[in-house]
């Protein structure tokens, strides 16, 4: 499955990297978050763990596997068969910026976990969308 959903935000793009780069206070604002742990004590960047607990989800493990500061990350979780593939993307535009969030799952179970799952991933990732909009836009 890839999944990719794009919201135009009237930000900045250092105030919306500052919202889209700081995930332990995610489950502030974004319903789809329960709760989000950094793992270790540095700084999130390439190589980060970070925990994370959702609704009707399992609680996956996820690792930084790429990290452009200011303007975008990836991360990677494993899970019965799939790998899933999240990324952030932080473009400006004119006055504001654009969000651009993507899901990509690939492995032996993906079509099976694409087809009982697609829906609710498609929707958390819309939800997440317009909520980080709305956060980046009421700190601006």
């Amino acid at each position: 499955m890839h999944w990719v959903t794009r919201v135009d935000v009237e930000a900045a793009p250092d105030t919306l990297w500052r919202v889209v780069a700081d995930v332990e206070r995610w489950p502030e604002f974004l319903a789809t978050m329960r709760h989000v742990e950094r793992l270790g004590d540095e700084k999130l960047g390439l190589g980060s763990l970070v925990r994370i607990r959702q609704p009707r989800m399992p609680v996956l493990t996820w690792r930084v596997t790429e990290w452009t500061p200011g303007r975008s990350f990836a991360w990677q979780s494993r899970s019965g068969g799939v790998t899933t593939t999240a990324s952030h993307t932080v473009t400006p535009r004119g006055d504001g910026s654009t969000l651009t969030l993507g899901i990509d799952q690939t492995g032996p179970a993906a079509p099976l976990v694409g087809l009982l799952l697609g829906r609710q991933t498609r929707r958390y990732v819309e939800v997440e969308a317009a909520s980080t909009k709305r956060r980046a836009e009421s700190v601006a």
